[in-house]
């Protein structure tokens, strides 16, 4: 039950109708079982349909190229030459996306070489993990991690300015940029935080407006700061 599907031939053709299609099958089915594993693990910070879409096809596209691959050594050289041409662009994403991507690509390899049933292990297994660890939080901080950008017009010394607030509200705090915009006429302050508690936010921006002049206070979580900067 677990030997491939493609019977060894010293003719190096061992491809059938019968087991492309059943790779092929198998192959998009685990895809569409990964992808829903990914909706179900991203409902709360949200996902993009098309890399929802992208996981379902990568293992039906990474087995038909291992399928046509096969022990040939010249299709393989023939194949990395085609594939050289291709340039891919995209802003960087979240690790555990990256994580699917990779799961899509092994179960791909795994229906291209027929081990169906290998694949089939590998998707129930990885996704109970996945699931398991979100379910359980694994990994998540105690407190959020934030990046606190504060204007300030430039007759304000910003030593010490927003310390006692900073103690109140945040375990930890750290000034990370200084910063001037409008020609001078303006400092923008960058502080990296970790929020005692994330309901208070509003109280804790209300008291940094109070002393910096009502001017533009920013407050997001770091993670998703170092995404958009890159």
């Amino acid at each position: 039950m677990l030997d491939s599907i493609f019977p060894v031939s010293a003719s190096g053709d061992t491809l059938t109708l019968s087991g492309v299609l059943a790779a092929l099958g198998a192959a998009l089915i685990l895809g569409l079982i990964v992808s829903l594993a990914y909706i179900g693990t991203h409902k709360r910070e949200g996902y993009s349909a098309g890399f929802t879409i992208t996981l379902i096809m990568l293992p039906a596209i990474i087995s038909i190229i291992i399928m046509l691959i096969g022990n040939n050594v010249a299709r393989a050289f023939s194949l990395a030459g085609a594939f050289s041409l291709i340039r891919f662009r995209s802003a960087p994403g979240d690790p555990k996306d990256i994580a699917y991507v990779f799961f899509s690509l092994a179960v791909g390899l795994a229906c291209g070489m027929g081990y169906l049933a290998y694949g089939t292990i590998f998707v129930i297994v990885l996704c109970l993990v996945m699931a398991l660890l979100h379910n359980f939080k694994f990994g998540n901080p105690g407190n959020a991690c934030m990046l606190l950008k504060i204007t300030i017009p430039e007759d304000l010394n910003f030593q010490g300015l927003f310390d006692d607030i900073l103690e109140r509200y945040t375990t930890s705090w750290n000034m990370k940029r200084v910063k001037t915009t409008d020609f001078g006429t303006i400092f923008e302050i960058v502080y990296i935080i970790n929020l005692k508690s994330v309901n208070e936010q509003k109280q804790f921006i209300d008291e940094l407006r109070c002393r910096n002049g009502n001017l533009n206070i920013s407050l997001t979580l770091k993670e998703y700061e170092d995404r958009v900067a890159v």
